[in-house]
């Protein structure tokens, strides 16, 4: 049947400013990572992504080998596109990344440099059947490469017109700032940053929130529910089928007993306040304005509506902050924290 979207999509949506840039993104942002693969029916992928934008989630989020198989994400996403979402493309925001090992050879391996970060570009876009993404990121900093020429190439796809912003994801504080000088020389303004970050993963509090409070660079964070850590799935062990069984960018090393009494914990605080936990880490991470949006998988229709319920209830006591400082610890989750350094 002809998808049309809702008509009170954008009634109860819930919308922030992108740092100091003149683009609004949902507070909450759909991924398509994991579950918008071969893996999964395209069915299940196509009742998601509608649900979501009749919620009004405006934001998809994809990088260049998101799958599996690498590029299947795009690909999928292009399909669905081309048959629901064409219509309303002024109305989203698709974003996509580049630095990791996607083709055969030594100009598909990743890293920051023109040739690669360009072509794939220009990939993503012929699997999207896309003129252009609003958001184009070097998905890892590339040590191996100056960091002019990979600003460079992320100037070059705006002033090409492939891409109508920029960003950066995994950056350190110290890259972050070299980042945004070079681009702001470029004239083309840093707009956001992608770090990793949850109740489990708290190492942007240090300095990044400052850096991109400072410079006016929005942040969207990725993981907030720490690879399902901070999600019903684990507060009785690891069931069969799920990441941690897979080992699937979650150990089962890292779902000891140790952790699992905070995660507990912390659930019986989302139940103290009416919410699942996933709901509760969701909303504990946008409880700083600096943070524009947050990331979010969904395998099905039911787990994407209970991410969305976060945004019923986002205040918190400073009694409620406490408490949970005590049980969000570092839980050593942090995949991608040597992918912003040197």
């Amino acid at each position: 049947m002809t998808y049309v979207a809702a008509p009170d999509r954008y009634d109860s949506a819930a919308f922030r400013r992108c740092g100091r840039s003149g683009l609004d993104l949902p507070a909450i942002s759909l991924g398509l990572w994991h579950n918008f693969g071969d893996r999964e029916p395209l069915e299940t992928q196509r009742a998601t992504l509608r649900r979501a934008f009749d919620r009004g989630v405006t934001h998809f989020d994809l990088a260049n080998n998101y799958g599996p198989p690498y590029g299947g994400a795009e690909r999928n996403f292009g399909t669905l596109y081309a048959q629901d979402f064409r219509p309303y493309r002024d109305e989203l925001i698709i974003s996509t990344k580049a630095g990791y090992d996607m083709w055969p050879g030594p100009y598909g391996q990743g890293g920051g440099s023109r040739k690669y970060l360009l072509a794939s570009l220009d990939q993503s876009l012929s699997r999207m059947g896309l003129d252009y993404v609003d958001i184009f990121y070097s998905h890892r900093f590339d040590p191996d490469t100056p960091l002019e020429e990979t600003m460079g190439a992320l100037d070059a796809a705006v002033r090409s017109g492939k891409a109508l912003y920029v960003g950066i994801s995994s950056y350190s504080p110290e890259r972050t700032l070299e980042a945004a000088r070079i681009l702001g020389e470029l004239g083309t303004p840093l707009l956001i940053h992608q770090p990793s970050y949850s109740m489990l993963n708290r190492w942007i509090e240090k300095e990044l929130l400052d850096v991109l409070g400072d410079l006016g660079v929005g942040c969207i964070a990725f993981s907030p529910l720490a690879q399902g850590m901070l999600t019903s799935k684990y507060l009785k062990g690891i069931p069969e089928g799920s990441r941690a069984s897979r080992a699937a960018s979650l150990s089962p090393e890292l779902l000891s007993d140790k952790y699992l009494e905070h995660v507990r914990a912390l659930n019986a605080i989302a139940t103290e306040r009416g919410q699942s936990l996933a709901q509760l880490a969701l909303a504990w991470a946008l409880r700083d304005a600096r943070v524009t949006s947050v990331l979010i998988g969904a395998s099905s229709v039911g787990q994407l509506d209970d991410s969305l319920g976060a945004l019923d209830n986002l205040a918190f006591s400073p009694e409620e902050l406490s408490r949970i400082d005590e049980h969000a610890v570092e839980a050593g989750i942090n995949l991608w924290a040597t992918s912003g350094e040197a």
